[in-house]
């Protein structure tokens, strides 16, 4: 049996316990019966954009209110909760919901990613600190789409670079395949977190408490077949990720950040920072200039600085985890963008507890050494048992793991 399918049967064999696990402490809730808006066409994004994203904001019919579901019913269609619509062989948002994006973003085995956000009307999040979360009103949702294009030939999905591809107007199914849809609700006990898997016709989408495993053929760019064991959270695994504050355990959205959002997007009247863009339509209360604002770099952007870069990617794909307050808090290895270069950051850090998972190497980061740093090995890896980030992926991210190597060379000292 190749590597390759080794990994596919442990990630089989991993959810599926863990979905058996699940279906014995969850309960199910209500649907809610809402009637279903008319859709309108609106706007998608890219994530990653070097110089702009470009956005179509054409206006749109009146808004639509949306159903508040309550914390003891949770709708088992995606359609019920009004964010998104399937017109004339589209997806589109509905109106009052707007895309954004991000300026580098989580690994997810290729997925592209539609993300939206929707408040209450005349609500506003608050920037109550420039470094964290926006504080959003109860009633706010959030969702992601996940979905990969379309392969010729005999694969079901095409493995291409997700911040090269501009949508704008609408998702056009017939070049696309829908996976997933999360959803994030804010409710007066907190954010609740549900993931949505879609049907095969690409009609609706329905609630996935305890997840899903789907083995997809993929190809890539250069034509080489690769099996993909594509792996939607189950309501529990969600918390994994989201729960930012191991102490507190609360789930909270992790990409809408002052940082991340603090990039160059174009809604139709030239590029403006994204910021602007939603303190400007009323998404965002108001906050210091852009230009005083913290930005994340694009972690593929050649000509930011490499350190800017690396570091970027490694918060958005690591720090949820691996901060002072992160599910690995008791690792000692925090890769949040706050945290400075050295041991804390791994710099020649011995691992606490790695196990397996070191790959006989002996600290997180070696300077000048990528492959002595047991950083590089754990993104490589796809042994659920060694690789990070634990969940999320299946495949390793090559072009992450090229820029981390590169800038790793760049350190200097010894340990």
């Amino acid at each position: 049996m190749s590597d390759r399918s080794l990994s596919q049967a442990s990630w089989v064999a991993f959810f599926g316990f863990f979905g058996v696990l699940y279906l014995i402490s969850s309960c199910s809730g209500d649907s809610s019966t809402e009637e279903r808006p008319a859709s309108v066409p609106a706007a998608t994004t890219t994530e990653g954009a070097t110089e702009s994203t470009v956005v179509d904001d054409t206006p749109t019919t009146a808004a639509t209110p949306i159903a508040f579901v309550p914390p003891e019913g949770n709708p088992d269609l995606l359609s019920e909760w009004n964010q998104l619509d399937i017109r004339n062989g589209q997806l589109v948002t509905l109106d009052g919901v707007t895309p954004y994006t991000l300026n580098s973003a989580l690994f997810t085995d290729d997925a592209h990613k539609l993300r939206t956000v929707w408040l209450p009307d005349g609500s506003a999040a608050a920037m109550a600190d420039p470094d964290e979360t926006f504080d959003f009103p109860v009633g706010t949702v959030i969702t992601k789409t996940f979905y990969y294009p379309e392969a010729d030939g005999a694969a079901d999905v095409a493995l291409t670079d997700p911040d090269s591809s501009v949508l704008s107007g609408a998702l056009e199914l017939s070049d696309v395949r829908l996976i997933e849809t999360r959803v994030l609700v804010h409710r007066d006990d907190g954010w609740h977190a549900f993931p949505y898997v879609w049907d095969d016709g690409e009609s609706e989408a329905g609630l996935a408490r305890t997840g899903d495993v789907q083995a997809l053929a993929a190809v890539s760019d250069d034509g080489t077949d690769i099996p993909l064991t594509y792996v939607v959270p189950d309501v529990n695994q969600c918390a994994s990720c989201h729960a930012t504050n191991h102490t507190t355990g609360a789930i909270l959205p992790i990409g809408p950040k002052a940082r991340h959002l603090n990039g160059a997007v174009d809604f139709g009247d030239g590029p403006e920072s994204q910021l602007e863009y939603w303190q400007r339509n009323g998404l965002l209360t108001e906050s210091p200039a852009a230009t005083e604002m913290p930005t994340a770099a694009v972690w593929d952007d050649e000509t930011a600085p490499l350190e800017d870069r690396a570091r970027a990617y490694l918060d958005i794909n690591c720090a949820h985890c691996h901060s002072p307050v992160g599910a690995a808090d008791t690792s000692g290895l925090f890769l949040d963008i706050n945290t400075e270069v050295g041991p804390e950051y791994g710099i020649c850090k011995a691992p606490i507890a790695a196990g397996s998972g070191s790959g006989g190497r002996l600290v997180d980061i070696s300077p000048g050494e990528p492959d002595e740093s047991i950083l590089i090995y754990r993104m490589e890896s796809t042994d659920p048992a060694s690789m990070m980030p634990e969940l999320g992926r299946s495949l390793s991210h090559d072009e992450g793991v090229d820029l981390i190597a590169e800038w790793i060379e760049t350190l200097d000292g010894d340990c």
